[in-house]
């Protein structure tokens, strides 16, 4: 579906204007959008706006590296949206003219319905196509934070009680959380780098005079990027942690088990021999042998256990 929004030298809003017309049109700047276009609308990026071939294909092929391509009459961007709920990650194409602004995505976008709405209203005659451009990356980068803070509960909340968990299921939550961390990264470092191309950028001139909004934009992304590397740095904590207090909780199970065996190895030698049967036995013979041989056992088996409790084997 294509919607298409136009504002003429009254300052007033058209909307759903075919596209020729709105570029044989005398409007002051229009915005196109290609929502989850079908085949025949897809062409109308050949005709009329006749953009370069990469372009298309790069609206094409989705989940392209985000980036800024400059051609003759307009400025190409490639942006991710991320699903604050699902961090499910979607391209938004921007095609930014002298009086146009085209964007196209392949799934419905909460950033452009957000910032049409604000288009709607506010006072048009304060908006341009750098505006709109500004706008959706302002959503786009605001919409990372939840998804940050979400992340930062979750490894915080692990992080007070690790124990709580089986070592199975909190590796399991721990490699899963890096992987969207790492997910995370690989759309937040390239558009930190291209809002940074933007600022210093002689090729957008209508953006000089804007710099102080897009360095707002720069500075929530290092914020996130900030974010995003100190939370994988406390997956790789919390991991290491949780294996020492694993390994150490082992090493004592087998303290406590090897303590036992001890206890039990002069016990089972003393069973061991009077269980020989042997004839010449003169302790088998003697009426109260069995009950002394009990009273040796237990004596030993008493005081090796208080001998280890004093050296503290049992803490």
């Amino acid at each position: 579906m294509i919607h298409t929004l136009a504002i003429n030298k009254h300052n007033e809003i058209r909307t759903n204007l075919p596209i020729e017309e709105i570029l044989e049109g005398d409007f002051q700047w229009s915005w196109i959008d290609f929502d989850q276009p079908i085949d025949d609308e897809i062409e109308k990026l050949h005709h009329p706006f006749r953009f370069h071939p990469l372009s298309i294909e790069d609206c094409l092929h989705n989940l392209q590296r985000p980036k800024i391509d400059y051609f003759e009459t307009y400025t190409f961007f490639v942006t991710h949206c991320l699903n604050p709920k699902t961090i499910k990650k979607d391209e938004l194409n921007i095609f930014l003219g002298k009086n146009f602004i085209v964007t196209f995505h392949h799934h419905a976008s909460i950033e452009v319905n957000a910032v049409k709405e604000m288009l709607t209203r506010e006072d048009v005659a304060t908006w341009t196509q750098y505006t709109v451009l500004y706008q959706l990356l302002d959503h786009l980068v605001d919409n990372y934070f939840p998804i940050v803070y979400d992340i930062e509960d979750s490894l915080a909340e692990i992080d007070e009680n690790p124990t709580k968990k089986t070592m199975e299921a909190l590796l399991d939550e721990l490699f899963s959380t890096r992987h969207q961390l790492l997910s995370l990264r690989h759309t937040v470092v390239p558009m930190k780098d291209i809002v940074h191309q933007m600022i210093n950028s002689e090729k957008i001139a209508a953006l000089l005079t804007k710099k102080e909004y897009y360095s707002d934009i720069y500075d929530h992304l290092l914020k996130i990027s900030e974010l995003v590397e100190s939370n994988r740095e406390l997956t790789t904590d919390i991991r290491d942690s949780y294996l020492s207090y694993n390994s150490h909780h082992s090493n004592r199970i087998m303290q406590i088990l090897t303590v036992i065996t001890t206890i039990f190895m002069p016990l089972s030698f003393l069973a061991g021999l009077y269980g020989m049967n042997f004839v010449n036995m003169p302790e088998l013979q003697w009426k109260y042998g069995y009950f002394l041989l009990l009273f040796i056992m237990a004596s030993i088996g008493i005081g090796m256990f208080i001998l280890f409790k004093r050296k503290g084997w049992f803490k």
